[in-house]
């Protein structure tokens, strides 16, 4: 029997999303999912999730719950990480105390000022992880969706090298098929490879039968200025290849959007948009919750694996060949970014394992682009490892957003209060302050 275990599992309307794409695998129809929340609520909306899907598609599913990570993970074949250190409290600190200070972020987890603190509070958590699969689980692979992906896994390669991990992410999927759908293209029928960094990567293979795809997507924006009111599409041309990742993250990644009043109404953002995804995310929740307590069938997913996670585990279960999109360090895939950093590549994947594929170089200027990304979370890995508080706002110095915005007196005034607001969730050394100026 397959044994995945989930962490994090009260993440409840993606739990339902992965066990339904689990699920729909006849191969995998009897795997036994251990599901781990420290929230006890959360985690009882989660089993319960499962175990409804599990009824509704008539599988036979072991579905069982515990709030003890050890006894999650023993065992495991696979372990799906989607943990949120700090939860909805910590991610609106993340977003609302550098907005006091004029910083303008959409999404906040993922590089700059919020990508840095979410990541300094999950390192300790998944420090832990490790620990706890090296001695229950060796040969596990470790299927991690929890953001900050980058700095994550790059923080993982520094601690826990043994340990098979894999960053996913759905970004380039949902890029390359929306674009289809944009050029009137079918999808299964396209063929597309990404490079970079996660949700800075770059769209560098696109074809159709053979034929380039760039044409007819230059052809279809020319002339439509409400494409052209978007990021991505700003991005496409002025650097000649697609990103990967929402107009709305993007904005934040780069120093061009979200400095002022007019850019921000001329790319039509909207600042601190994921406060109110954070609380739909809740009435989700709530809604879910309710439903079940109720009797009520749940909304389950279209029929179709989406998701990664399910699709690496049916192929190194069944070795059934596929190709997706990893997050992993950089030992030889991309020539033209560092090797220690973490990258986003295509990954073949079958029963022999997960076989990230080399890019060479990508585009230079691409590469350019995504040497902040990787510099500020060099910085966080470092301030991290070392203890050194300092680091955290040099790491935070580095990001092209703060860059425009705030001056670095301010960049210390609001990294001190984030310290202040996290508190313990923060690693021991990286709770207190340092002086302003050169130390």
């Amino acid at each position: 029997m397959v044994n995945i275990a989930f962490i994090g599992a009260g993440s409840v309307v993606f739990t339902r999303q992965l066990v339904a794409d689990i699920l729909r695998y006849p191969e995998l129809a009897d795997v036994r999912l251990v599901l781990h929340d420290i929230d006890d609520a959360r985690l009882a909306v989660a089993a319960g999730t499962a175990k409804h899907v599990n009824d509704r598609f008539g599988t036979s599913a072991d579905v069982t719950a515990t709030t003890d990570r050890r006894t999650a993970l023993e065992g495991a074949d696979y372990v799906i990480n989607m943990v949120q250190v700090g939860g909805i409290d910590a991610t609106l600190a993340d977003l609302q105390i550098p907005a006091a200070h004029g910083l303008r972020q959409t999404i906040g987890d993922t590089t700059g000022i919020g990508g840095v603190f979410r990541a300094l509070r999950t390192f300790p958590v998944l420090t832990a992880i490790a620990d706890d699969m090296r001695e229950l689980c060796p040969d596990a692979w470790l299927l991690s969706y929890t953001n900050p992906m980058a700095m994550n896994l790059w923080w993982l390669s520094v601690v826990a090298p043994d340990i098979k991990a894999v960053g996913l992410c759905h970004s380039v999927h949902w890029t390359a098929n929306d674009l289809a759908e944009l050029i009137d293209v079918p999808f299964d029928e396209t063929h597309y490879r990404a490079a970079g960094v996660n949700h800075q990567a770059w769209l560098l293979e696109w074809t159709h039968r053979g034929e380039d795809l760039y044409p007819q997507l230059r052809e279809r924006i020319r002339g439509d200025d409400d494409l052209a009111r978007r990021v991505r599409v700003e991005m496409f041309q002025r650097l000649g290849y697609y990103p990967t990742e929402t107009s709305e993250h993007s904005s934040e990644y780069l120093s061009w959007f979200l400095r002022s009043d007019e850019q921000v109404q001329r790319f039509r953002l909207e600042p601190l948009e994921y406060v109110g995804i954070s609380r739909e995310n809740v009435a989700e929740f709530e809604a879910t919750r309710d439903a079940l307590d109720a009797g009520r069938d749940l909304e389950l997913p279209d029929d179709g694996a989406s998701e990664y996670a399910p699709q690496i585990i049916h192929s190194l279960v069944t070795g059934t060949p596929r190709e997706v999109h990893v997050n992993v360090p950089n030992r030889g895939l991309i020539d033209n970014l560092p090797e220690d950093c973490v990258v986003e590549v295509p990954a073949s994947v079958d029963a022999s394992g997960i076989t990230p594929i080399a890019m060479g170089s990508i585009p230079i200027q691409c590469a350019a682009v995504n040497m902040p990304y990787v510099s500020v979370g060099r910085l966080a890995v470092e301030a991290a490892r070392t203890g050194d508080p300092l680091l955290v706002r040099q790491a935070v110095l580095m990001d092209p957003n703060a860059q425009s915005t705030l001056t670095p007196d301010e960049i210390w005034q609001v990294c001190d209060e984030l310290t202040e607001a996290h508190g313990e969730l923060l690693p021991g050394a990286l709770r207190h302050r340092t002086a302003a100026g050169a130390q």
